[in-house]
């Protein structure tokens, strides 16, 4: 069998598998056991790392970072460096489709420095961003 490309990892994923009750906590595992079952390899970025730091710091959970932070660091081979031409690219993707946030942006700008063009996100948002396929629920 030949894999297929890489899946980029949103912040979500871990933040669904290691919090409480949820739908989207059966279906992290799910779609991780078909895109490993498919021969992908995850990656994500640094920003993932930064986002998980900042929600669970404003929500008070700090006791829910390394667990999150563990998820990250086990599922992604590789978690890729934000460059300030990633943040430039980022610029356009925002100034062109206004319904994602700047994180989503940065994270679009790596996915296509990197050519991926995959995400595991519950996120809508990446629904429509062109060359992105999103797989999540």
């Amino acid at each position: 069998m030949t894999a297929l490309g890489a899946v980029f990892l949103d912040t979500n994923v871990p933040m669904y598998a290691v919090g409480g009750a949820h739908p989207n906590k059966d279906h992290v595992r799910l779609r991780v056991r078909e895109a490993i079952a498919e021969g992908r390899r995850f990656v994500t970025d640094a920003e993932v790392l930064q986002e998980i730091l900042h929600r669970y710091t404003a929500i008070g959970r700090p006791d829910m970072i390394d667990p999150a932070f563990d998820v990250v660091l086990a599922l992604a081979d590789e978690v890729l460096p934000v460059t300030a031409e990633d943040v430039t690219t980022a610029k356009g993707v925002v100034l062109s489709r206004g319904r994602l946030s700047a994180r989503d942006a940065i994270h679009v700008a790596i996915m296509r420095r990197h050519k991926i063009d995959t995400i595991l996100s519950f996120d809508r948002g990446y629904d429509g961003v062109p060359g992105i396929t999103r797989i999540g629920e």
